[in-house]
């Protein structure tokens, strides 16, 4: 079935949601349930509560069929939206739920972020690393960005460069060497 004809059909099965007709809810979750339950899950991050408000969507597409307008929307673009809305109140009603604690409290909790000492220690060890790839020769840098910041393989990196795998692992040894004695310095 092509996308406008999915589309007439449940446009046509909400319209007769509104006079009470089952088989059109029927028809109306057999066409939409696994998208909405999609946009509920990613919404909630939790299944069980996904599946609790799915159902509740239902129910209120049952209640408010007759406010469908398709002249003014997709069918899937009402539904989302329903199913949009009912996910986030559930997460805003279980952020309600939640016992706070004093704000006394937050003093021991430990700040997990470096200090400022260590920032600085990690920022001129990563400038001291660009200063030492940047010292080697432009086939190494190539080989050694290639192996441990893109990810490839040596296979890979041969290939690309047109040279023999052994060459290959030669020149990453020997950039290798190369950047600990500087790093060392």
């Amino acid at each position: 079935m092509d996308l406008e004809a999915n589309r007439s059909l449940l446009a046509a099965a909400i319209v007769r949601l509104a006079a009470g007709d089952r088989a059109a809810l029927q028809t109306t979750y057999r066409l939409t349930s696994a998208k909405l339950f999609g946009v509920c899950l990613r919404i909630l991050g939790d299944r069980a509560e996904a599946e609790d408000v799915l159902q509740e969507i239902y129910l209120n597409v049952w209640n408010k069929a007759g406010a469908f307008d398709p002249g003014r929307a997709s069918p899937m673009t009402w539904l989302i939206a329903i199913a949009r809305n009912k996910s986030i109140d559930r997460l805003r009603a279980g952020r309600q739920n939640r016992r706070m604690d004093s704000i006394d409290e937050a003093v021991e909790i430990a700040d997990s972020a470096p200090r400022a000492d260590a920032a600085l220690e990690s920022s001129e060890s990563v400038s001291r690393l660009h200063a030492c790839l940047a010292g080697l020769e432009a086939r190494e840098q190539a080989a050694l960005r290639g192996a441990f910041f893109d990810g490839s393989t040596y296979e890979n990196l041969a290939q690309r460069m047109s040279v023999p795998l052994g060459t290959m692992k030669s020149w990453i040894r020997r950039a290798m060497v190369k950047l600990k004695a500087c790093l060392e310095q």
